[in-house]
């Protein structure tokens, strides 16, 4: 065996070896261009990482920011009557509260009108509930802009969102007209029901596809307004855990004693949250292209160095420098460029998704219009949740691409005959 203190003998990665790798990366004259590609090939990792970084986490605060929205205001599980009307409600709600894990079950009525007031009109979801289940849920009872829910029940006013008041220019203690085609049954036909009440409160969720359609209306006035006197349309469930909320179906049926169909939120947003599934998955695909290119430069790079450095890697092996010292002087090179891109597109990357909120204003004060529209996607602000784990996850496969990239280039340069090297010189 190999005696490692003779002399031409080093450790792997010794001085010498992160010395020359230095003086590679470094700009000559004669090298201008192998730098500019390696400029090219950090830059590219840097924007590459740091666009991942920042597009993963505004679509993971996209999607957490909507599930809240929605979860906020629609059950988690909703029990539909079967075979006969709810008009139990009161009791089957007061049986699934007692159900490990439920929250709230409250009863409710739904219904789509025409809402107009003077300064236009639209369609609109009329939700006829109580004023304690409206206090319980979280998504609308604490959410209240302008105006309370004092006395809810007793009166005749009703509560709608920022962008429908907005929109309609309705204040608190404006009227509020409402059309349904479930009126009155007269000798001619069922009538169209035509009622205005008085704005009483106006909440803002957060979420301009809600702020713009919802109308809470009392239960009984509901109930009074679309035919459905002394029953309900649904009981909506809100539980502790909504990904857990598969595994409570049987003892929710169980407790409701009566005949039912439970529908989960999985099942009433399956299309929507598979489409945020599939669009975040080819995003991640594209921009990992843009390291795989950035990478792919790095080879390029490191062929045209070995290429202009041939000379001295034959003086090297010819003063006793090993294939693996060489290889690794030209690995360090190549993944230095790697590393060096992927953590200064890290730091860019966090930097931006903590201060996304001043980056959105400073886009759209430099643009003169919004740059994220509320009423296309759904939410107010651009929200953006750093996944430490994907971020991880990111940076592990820029490291990995940049130094696979250099192996081959390594490789070669290693495998370089010093005789056919100087031959001519």
């Amino acid at each position: 065996m190999a005696d490692p203190s003779l002399p031409g003998r080093t450790a792997p990665f010794a001085p010498f070896e992160w010395m020359l790798a230095r003086r590679y990366l470094g700009s000559r004259r004669k090298e201008t261009f192998i730098s500019v590609i390696s400029a090219i090939s950090f830059f590219g990792i840097l924007l590459g990482v740091a666009t991942l970084i920042i597009v993963m986490a505004v679509m993971n605060g996209f999607r957490t920011e909507l599930l809240d929205r929605i979860l906020g205001i629609n059950g988690h599980l909703v029990a539909q009557p079967a075979h006969m009307a709810l008009t139990d409600y009161d009791a089957v709600a007061e049986r699934i509260e007692t159900v490990d894990g439920v929250r709230i079950a409250f009863p409710l009525i739904e219904g789509e009108v025409l809402a107009s007031a003077g300064a236009g009109g639209s369609g609109a979801r009329v939700r006829g509930m109580r004023e304690a289940d409206i206090r319980r849920l979280p998504g609308v009872g604490e959410n209240v802009v302008e105006g309370d829910w004092e006395n809810f029940d007793a009166g005749e006013g009703v509560a709608i969102g920022t962008g429908m008041a907005d929109t309609m220019g309705l204040n608190v203690g404006d009227l509020l007209t409402l059309v349904t085609p479930d009126g009155n049954q007269t000798a001619f036909g069922v009538s169209p029901r035509v009622k205005s009440y008085p704005v009483q409160a106006i909440f803002q969720i957060g979420m301009s596809e809600y702020d713009s359609v919802f109308v809470f209306m009392p239960l009984a006035e509901a109930q009074l307004y679309f035919n459905r006197e002394g029953r309900a349309d649904v009981i909506e469930v809100f539980v502790d855990d909504p990904d857990a909320v598969t595994g409570m179906l049987n003892d929710v049926e169980i407790a409701a004693d009566r005949p039912v169909l439970l529908t989960t939120w999985q099942q009433r947003n399956i299309t929507f949250f598979n489409a945020l599934e599939v669009e975040r998955n080819v995003m991640f695909l594209i921009l990992g292209l843009i390291i795989l290119v950035a990478a792919l430069n790095i080879v390029s790079g490191l062929f045209m160095l070995v290429k202009e450095k041939g000379h001295d890697i034959a003086i090297l092996r010819t003063m006793g420098a090993s294939r693996g010292a060489v290889m690794r002087i030209f690995l360090i090179t190549g993944s230095s460029i790697g590393v060096l891109g992927t953590l200064a597109g890290f730091a860019i990357g966090v930097l931006a998704v903590q201060n996304i909120g001043a980056i959105q204003a400073f886009l759209d004060s430099v643009t003169g219009t919004s740059v994220w529209d509320p009423t296309v996607r759904f939410l107010s602000d651009i929200p953006a949740r750093l996944d430490m784990r994907e971020t991880l996850g990111v940076l592990s496969m820029a490291l990995g691409l940049s130094l696979l990239a250099t192996i081959f280039p390594a490789w070669r340069a290693a495998r370089l005959d010093p005789v056919e090297a100087l031959r001519y010189e």
